[in-house]
């Protein structure tokens, strides 16, 4: 049983190195190292692949490498497993991609309305459909702006409500300040580009990470106490492209949520792409709403001002 399985070893301890060292995979070949940490709480499957061939193999050797990747994956996320959700909080926000295709942009606008949200942000609002999410929501949420295809709805007033360049050549990121019973916050709404895995071009992400940069460089200059950025930005927290961004923000469900939070795709969700995020402003609990007819979750957090 010590000789057999220095195969699976070795696998073992590349996989923690890949761990370990994401953040040290080159991007220079189709962004491999964004598309690894895009996807790297999933690497604990294959710890799993191991343990299940290490057995069969009946190796010791293979069963004691194993304890390397399962010491850095815990480390890195087993943080995420334990409930950190808290009571109470001044201010309840939700973001969802709302899906420019939606069926039932209705029975959207509905649950969203019933979600006891002081702060709704919606990204990809058609043209066709912004209408119904204006009647759906414009009851309870009286205070709106729509700037290109995201939106935000809010029970309290808003002003300075401008769009933000990302570099995309039509609008897709917005500011406004809200003005809440516990003082003003500057509030973005963001919709980043989209990427794609492609065979001939690898991780196709160029377009999401300028304007990445662009949004970080915009939030940076933003002279607000209290910043809250609600959005789908095609990317997770571990994904270096998104440093910009959150190398000033702090997560609402790595701080306060239970579990990974996945929000997408919604039939099966693997990623959480979509992000509350906030600075000044301490989250107290985090969540996923239930599914509406898009491809992704709505996502919540309450916030301490």
């Amino acid at each position: 049983m010590w000789r057999r399985g220095w195969v699976l070893a070795v696998c073992a301890l590349l996989l923690a190195l890949a761990f370990l060292l994401h953040s040290s995979i080159p991007n220079s070949i189709g962004n491999l190292g964004s598309l690894w940490e895009t996807f790297l709480p999933w690497g604990g499957v294959l710890v799993v692949v191991l343990l299940v061939l290490a057995v069969l193999r009946r190796s010791a050797t293979a069963l004691i490498a194993l304890l390397l990747p399962v010491v850095v994956w815990v480390n890195l996320f087993g943080g995420l497993l334990t409930g950190k959700s808290g009571t109470g909080g001044d201010l309840t926000v939700v973001t969802h991609n709302v899906n420019a295709e939606n069926p039932d942009p209705s029975g959207t606008a509905r649950d969203l309305a019933g979600s006891g949200a002081d702060i709704i942000a919606l990204e990809e609002v058609s043209a066709g459909q912004k209408a119904t999410y204006e009647k759906g929501l414009g009851a309870s949420h009286p205070h709106h702006k729509v700037t290109g295809t995201v939106g935000i709805w809010s029970k309290y007033p808003m002003k300075d409500v401008r769009p933000v360049d990302i570099k995309m050549g039509w609008p897709r990121a917005m500011r406004a300040t809200v003005e809440t019973p516990k003082g003003e916050v500057a509030v973005y709404a963001a919709h980043l580009p989209s990427v794609r895995v492609q065979f001939r071009a690898g991780f196709t992400a160029g377009q999401r990470d300028a304007s990445a940069e662009a949004l970080g460089e915009a939030i940076s200059h933003d002279k607000a106490d209290k910043v809250v950025l609600l959005g789908d930005l095609n990317g997770t927290m571990n994904d270096r492209a998104l440093a910009p961004i959150t190398s000033q923000l702090r997560s609402a469900q790595g701080a306060a949520g239970d579990g990974f939070g996945f929000s997408w795709p919604a039939s099966f969700p693997m990623a959480r792409i979509d992000q509350i995020m906030t600075k000044g402003a301490d989250p107290v609990s985090a969540w996923n709403l239930s599914s509406t007819g898009s491809d992704h979750l709505p996502i919540a957090a309450s916030l301490d001002l």
